[in-house]
């Protein structure tokens, strides 16, 4: 046969896009269930086995979490989009009805903050354009960056089933929101209520406490005084938002504190207003904490929110919706935010003489996750979900083992928000999103929660006209919780949420445990009666190599578009995939992605070596008895290999398949066994030339199925340009064999088999016996390296071998450790020859020949040089030890210089011994 040529250098872009446009117009990203996969007449054979004869036994779904359409995806999707294409490609080889179902997310606040911005450099804001205006706006925002999603998630390779792609705010997920919402209602889960909330004055609109980010601050501690309201005296309290003070309905303290005890139950006047309010007693206060009394605000107060539940006390909102001081408060100060009424209250204070002072500090102050505004709590009508009946259900999923964490420290904070949830706070006051479904009638006062739109009033049949719907959104977690079973057509009963729900398996960053992966879980137990996955795999976040999570403002973004023109999205997915270690961040730069890199160049430069070299060569029939030792260690560890990167990627342990991967293919394939093979196309006869060439496209072949969830693409490419055809025929010749493989398939890399260990191909007794050989080698080219000689000189070398030993088979192999270790002539001796350098290993000493070949006065010249500068850094290091380093330092410092200094006399030790040998 002809050899092939590829390529002389690996460059990605020549083949990539064409690639992807190839798997996705032949089907390849479709479940084998679907008629147009090219594995479907496969799956319903294997179909035809089962039971019931309708559903293949071997499922595996995935659904993507669904990116905001508020932008571009950053490297946090790069890393969760590859993970989710290496599981999904893998079990898709090994032959399981795999779908991966992708989608957007419509992201109400962080989506209409966008719109707002740019109106905002118009000089508009949302009130200029109307509601549906600004509505028609928001969907030109969210198809530009849905579309620009798209591309870079084709970019990645992501092997998504593109045809069944949704969106949180489509016709289908709308319709399943507005049932979730009228069902809990009818279920007595959903109420409308007057509670204290999250409130961004900037969105202008409730946030749920999870959507509160803390953030710590530089604040102060102002200490007022309040005078007793019949002149008698005046108290000290103490508060970081002394404007609130306008709001203070009582002042608090502890029943057991003896201090105070006969003062409960008298009036206090408050500052500037004169306002009389009581001294209270409530365990809430903590005595010890400054003067032990508290003032009590329960509208700008979680916890005084409780308190005065507690006593019946009156509620003051001293807010507007966007964050001023309302009419509540005297008129100088209305109008004002808080920072600048904090400030004059102050001045109005002191002047007073109720001032008496502040302290600097640092305290935690809620900010909105979306804008960064701080939050207010703030005293408003909403609607709520009561969710601790839900949590109990998900709390027995995870203990009756329905769900399982990887890895499982992730259960330590699930079951903690779980036992501590609190009712979820579902409405928004914004226009983009899903408008809640309830309808206020403007004539009888009746409230009217529905599927559908109502046409009349059901109390007083008040037409359509007078039924006002109401104005607020939902939550877009409201429509995000609903993902895993709303995207296979429910509340409809479709074939698709038959066959692929629940799914397997949920990938995602930890950073939405209570956000996302929580409420799933309620939500697909609550209406489908049944957890939406079983696999939960949290990973890690990206950051920069400081540790710092990536964003705009300390531009250390990348971007993986950028990544992937520098390197291929091959080298962006193995980098991100070996570095994925479960329960841990990963820390990386641009420079990160030369690993995956430099692996895709090996595989490609070893493909185009294997396969340019195939010229007058003929595939003949090979079965195991032709193999020889060497084949068969190959086979051996071919076959770890594959169980390695099998058990790691079952249990999501990313960077153990990749390590193991690369072990086997850089390492072990090429260094050892293709170099290994170049004695049989050197020596060999036209026969074993023709056995050795089958035997190598044969690994070549199945390295490629090995290697393809993590490189895709370049294995992809590597394949098409394989003579599968005549591989496969050269099999069937040989017949079924248990060592090499037996493979018939012709098809597209992507849905190829994975390969499967197989009992037959482990040999311990030869694994053992190459393990001697690479390490003689390997210590003998480190020897050479270790004693400054040239790697392209040819030595002579001499082996004492411990009789009955596994190092026995290096007096088989000379020839390949003349080849491996680059020696002129391996000699095998009783004793340590004179005038050589050795090393030791199991079952054997190795030496260097010191002959004419190699300058000895050169060589003595350059250990008594190393010898010198060695001694002297022991002495300084000794010098240190002994002073005040020793007593002064840290003892990780001290202990780390003693470690220095011991390899120092150790290498010190071995230069003499190197040249008493000379």
């Amino acid at each position: 046969m002809k050899a092939i040529e590829l390529e002389k250098a690996y460059n990605p872009k020549d083949f990539e896009d064409r690639i992807y446009k190839d798997w996705e117009s032949k089907g390849c990203f479709k479940p084998a269930s679907d008629p147009v996969s090219p594995i479907h007449a496969e799956w319903e054979c294997k179909c035809a086995d089962c039971k019931d004869g309708k559903k293949n036994p071997a499922l595996y779904s995935v659904v993507i979490p669904p990116p905001n359409v508020t932008g571009v995806l950053h490297m946090g999707h790069g890393l969760n989009n590859t993970l989710q294409d290496i599981v999904v490609r893998y079990h898709r080889m090994k032959g399981d009805n795999t779908l991966w179902l992708t989608g957007t997310d419509h992201a109400g606040i962080a989506t209409q903050n966008v719109v707002e911005r740019a109106l905002k450099k118009e000089g508009k804001t949302r009130y200029d354009l109307g509601r549906e205006k600004l509505v028609e706006r928001t969907w030109q925002v969210t198809h530009e960056h849905h579309d620009i999603i798209v591309k870079q998630q084709r970019k990645l390779g992501n092997s998504t089933d593109w045809e069944r792609e949704r969106f949180t705010y489509d016709e289908g997920l709308s319709k399943a929101v507005r049932d979730v919402f009228v069902t809990l209602y009818e279920r007595g889960l959903m109420y409308k209520g007057q509670r204290l909330v999250n409130w961004c004055p900037r969105c202008g609109t409730a946030l749920a406490d999870d959507e509160v980010d803390h953030e710590d601050t530089q604040g102060a501690m102002y200490h007022i005084y309040y005078e007793y309201a019949d002149g008698s005296g005046k108290i000290e309290v103490a508060t970081t938002r002394p404007e609130t003070f306008f709001g203070d309905t009582a002042v608090a303290v502890n029943p057991t504190d003896e201090r105070y005890t006969a003062l409960v139950g008298k009036k206090l006047k408050l500052p500037i207003t004169g306002k009389e309010i009581p001294i209270i007693a409530d365990e809430y206060v903590d005595k010890e904490f400054g003067t032990g009394m508290v003032k009590i605000t329960p509208a700008h107060d979680p916890n005084d929110w409780e308190v005065g539940k507690r006593h019946n006390l009156e509620v003051v909102n001293l807010l507007t919706p966007d964050g001023r001081l309302n009419e509540n408060v005297p008129e100088k100060y209305r109008g004002l935010k808080p920072e600048a009424a904090r400030k004059m209250v102050i001045e109005d204070l002191t002047e007073a003489g109720l001032f008496k002072g502040e302290e600097k500090m640092v305290h935690s102050v809620g900010h909105c996750y979306r804008c960064k505004t701080i939050v207010e709590p703030y005293l408003s009508y909403q609607w709520f979900v009561k969710m601790k009946p839900l949590a109990d259900k998900a709390l027995k999923a995870w203990k009756d083992g329905d769900i399982v964490f990887y890895p499982r420290k992730w259960e330590n904070t699930y079951t903690h928000w779980m036992e501590n949830i609190r009712d979820w706070c579902v409405s928004r006051q914004i226009w983009w999103g899903h408008r809640i479904p309830a309808w206020y009638c403007q004539k009888c006062g009746e409230l009217i929660v529905s599927r559908e739109d109502p046409c009349k009033c059901p109390k007083c049949g008040a037409p359509a006209d007078q039924l006002k719907q109401d104005e607020d959104v939902l939550d877009t977690w409201f429509s995000s919780w609903l993902w895993p079973f709303s995207t296979f057509g429910w509340p409809e009963k479709t074939k698709d949420l038959e066959t692929f729900y629940p799914t397997t398996a949920l990938v995602t960053a930890y950073d939405i445990i209570f956000f996302w992966v929580s409420r799933m879980i309620m939500a697909g137990l609550e209406f489908t009666g049944k957890a939406p996955f079983h696999d939960i795999y949290i990973h890690g976040l990206v950051r920069d190599k400081q540790g710092r999570k990536m964003s705009k403002s300390l531009g250390n973004g990348m971007d993986p578009l950028e990544i992937i023109d520098m390197y291929g999205a091959d080298a962006l997915k193995f980098t991100l995939g070996f570095m994925c270690a479960q329960g841990q961040d990963i820390l990386i730069d641009k420079d990160s992605f030369k690993l995956g890199s430099r692996f895709c160049n090996k595989v490609w430069n070893a493909s185009r070596y294997l396969l340019g070299n195939l010229e007058g060569r003929n595939l003949i029939p090979v079965t195991d008895a032709d193999l020889t030792e060497l084949d068969k260690w190959i086979y051996a560890r071919l076959n770890n290999a594959a169980k390695l990167a099998r058990a790691a990627l079952e249990g999501y342990r990313y960077n153990d398949a990749a390590s193991a991967l690369m072990e086997y293919f850089w390492n072990e394939f090429c260094d050892w066994y293709v170099e290994a093979t170049k004695l049989n196309f050197k020596n060999g006869d036209d026969h074993e030339k023709d056995r050795q060439a089958t035997v190598l496209l044969n690994l070549l072949e199945e390295n490629l199925r090995l290697l393809h969830p993590y490189l895709p693409f370049v294995t992809e490419e590597i394949y098409s340009k394989l003579p599968v055809k005549e591989i496969v025929e050269a099999r069937k010749a040989a017949g079924e064999q248990k060592i090499l493989s037996s493979s018939n398939y012709c098809g597209m890399l992507i849905d190829a088999p994975y390969p499967e260990p197989a009992d037959e191909r482990d040999n311990a007794a030869v694994v053992e016996r190459f393990d001697v050989l690479k390490d003689l080698i390997g210590k003998t080219r480190a020897l050479r390296t270790e004693c400054g000689l040239d790697p392209a000189a040819k030595l002579n070398m001499a082996i004492l071998v411990q009789a009955g030993s596994a190092a026995e088979v290096c007096k088989e192999k000379t020839d390949m450790i003349e080849l491996l270790a680059g020696m002129k002539q391996v000699d095998f001796v009783e004793s340590k020859p004179a005038r050589a350098i050795g090393t030791v290993g199991s079952g054997f000493e190795a030496f260097l020949i010191v002959d004419e070949s190699v300058n000895i006065d050169a060589l003595k010249a350059k250990f008594n040089k190393e010898i010198e500068t060695q001694t002297k850094y022991a002495e300084n290091s000794e010098r240190k030890l002994s002073g005040n380093f020793a007593q002064h330092a840290p003892a990780e410092l001290v202990e780390e210089e003693k470690k220095k200094l011991a390899e120092c006399q150790n290498r010190i030790e071995k230069l003499k011994s190197y040249l008493q040998s000379l």
